[in-house]
């Protein structure tokens, strides 16, 4: 069974930065995919960003140039960095691993618990 454990949210400032993290564990081989998405409240969840095995990233227009998604291969987890935060920004984090190859098999996809973030003065 694949776990995603998500860390680093909280409470900030508009213009303060965060930075959240999500380590992957259960006899893991090798992951496709990670990314994080989001969810405010009423919205439906979005994609904030994503690393492929081979660190090519894609973000959503709305963080682009303040967010930068990294990912470290022989730890199995996965950091965006969020910078000059807006209100905007303020929803429930989830970490997401695509395509996961473990001792016990393969999973499809996992998703973290999430992880909360607020941006507000």
């Amino acid at each position: 069974q694949v776990q995603l454990v998500e860390s680093g949210g909280g409470l900030v400032q508009p213009g303060e930065s965060l930075r959240l993290s999500c380590a992957a564990s259960g006899s893991i081989f090798s992951i496709d995919a990670m990314g994080w998405y989001r969810q405010a409240p009423g919205k439906e969840r979005e994609l904030v960003a994503r690393i492929s095995s081979g660190s090519s990233t894609n973000y959503a227009d709305s963080v682009k140039g303040r967010f930068t998604i990294s990912r470290d291969n022989a730890k199995n987890t996965v950091y965006v960095e969020m910078n000059s935060l807006k209100p905007e920004d303020t929803a429930v984090y989830y970490c997401h691993a695509k395509g996961v190859v473990t001792a016990r098999g393969f999973s499809a996809e996992a998703w973290g618990q999430g992880t909360q973030v607020t941006v507000s003065l």
